[in-house]
């Protein structure tokens, strides 16, 4: 059985007359994401610095891999404080320093690199975080968007080995939220961190998690994987979880989950009551890792949504499109049998060209890579195998290039 790297056992705090945290259990495995949501004002920031150790518990411990840390000496301590970054909600980027200072300040002051070596290290964060223009800048002359991303820039530049996010996107535009839900999942993936992240971002925040945690009256209400949090029963989670998803997505304008459950038992009720052919097209835009790397995940996210756009165009009016993970797009086909559904796809791959996806080439050799899963939809199929099954399929293969 898997052991957490992180573990909170009844930890309980109070702030003035507020009692913020009761008793509250969570575990936090290493090299996972766990998000932790919840209404505003629950104490989801008080978890995150406990966690870290900015603030100790009234009553409960927190465990690093089984040690309690409140038994940890001062010089134990500070060894762990340097394998954790801190993103703050509120930034905390020193008015006196550039965005480049920074950036730079904690490889000055927990590394032993040269300045030429810490030079490379914040370039490279400035490019992929889209800011290399701002380098110079002091956080009084940028945007709070542009201090938010400054802000992740600075935590994920010494490599940690545990990062604390705290409202990571709160005010950036939905481009640029997605973007860095992005760049969040692919340095995880790359460097293989543990990462906490406080968020409301629903649902693009469980397209990054591996376990999701809700925080409600002091308690953790629900913890498990995204996929049971959209099927628990709980009436206070889904009341949270169904407030937050609204009928369109807010970064591509598609139809979003709910409304997209809706439509799938609908079709399996056409199936099996009138035996109406139901079928499901996964879309995987297959190279998106590599042009996000190449020029940038802004970038990569508005070719998303723009190739999105174009699908969504040319479908009818019964059926339904959603964006499903950072690089996939999910079509469900109602009335729709498989071989009908591949005329759809192929049709798709004559009509949309690279000019509609993107006016201009980024790099030489741009081409953008879909890979088409389609699978026609049986009587008493479960709707998450079934899209397992689509996104594994890769039945078509379609290149767009820029001509």
């Amino acid at each position: 059985m898997k052991e957490p790297f992180i573990q909170l056992e009844n930890v309980s705090k109070r702030l003035g007359n507020s009692q913020i945290l009761s008793d509250t259990r969570l575990d936090i495995y290493r090299g996972e994401i766990t998000t932790i949501i919840g209404k505003s004002g629950v104490g989801k920031s008080v978890l995150l610095k406990h966690i870290i150790g900015l603030m100790e518990p009234d009553s409960g411990c927190v465990r690093f891999q089984g040690r309690p840390l409140s038994a940890m000496k001062k010089p134990e301590r500070k060894a762990l404080r340097r394998k954790i970054s801190y993103m703050f909600q509120g930034n905390a980027l020193f008015d006196s320093m550039t965005v480049y200072e920074n950036i730079a300040l904690p490889l000055k002051e927990r590394t032993q690199m040269s300045d030429l070596e810490i030079r490379e290290k914040v370039k490279e964060q400035l490019r992929r975080l889209d800011i290399r223009q701002i380098e110079d800048n002091y956080p009084s002359q940028i945007s709070g968007g542009m201090k938010k991303r400054v802000a992740l820039a600075r935590a994920l530049v010494t490599g940690p080995e545990v990062v604390l996010f705290d409202e990571p996107t709160t005010g950036l535009d939905p481009i640029r939220k997605s973007a860095v839900h992005h760049l969040i999942s692919d340095f995880q993936r790359k460097f293989g961190f543990t990462g906490v992240i406080v968020s409301h971002e629903i649902p693009d925040i469980f397209y990054i998690s591996q376990r999701i945690a809700m925080l409600n009256e002091g308690r953790i209400q629900f913890e498990g994987t995204p996929e049971e949090i959209q099927r628990v029963s709980d009436p206070v989670v889904q009341e949270f979880v169904q407030g937050l998803e609204s009928t369109r997505g807010e970064l591509t304008g598609m139809s979003a989950l709910p409304l997209v459950q809706r439509r799938y038992g609908e079709g399996l009720s056409w199936l099996t009551r009138r035996a109406l052919p139901f079928s499901i097209i996964i879309l995987r835009l297959e190279n998106l890792d590599e042009i996000t790397a190449a020029a940038g995940h802004t970038l990569g996210l508005t070719l998303l949504i723009n190739f999105a756009d174009q699908v969504e165009n040319r479908l009818r009016i019964t059926d339904t499109c959603i964006r499903h993970g950072f690089n996939t797009v999910m079509l469900m086909l109602p009335d729709t049998n498989i071989g009908q559904a591949r005329m759809i796809c192929s049709k798709l791959a004559e009509n949309i060209t690279g000019r509609d996806i993107i006016q201009s080439t980024p790099y030489d050799g741009f081409k953008i890579e879909v890979g088409a899963g389609i699978i026609e939809v049986e009587e008493n199929s479960e709707f998450e195998r079934l899209i397992a099954d689509a996104a594994s399929a890769k039945t078509l293969h379609f290149e767009f290039r820029h001509d």
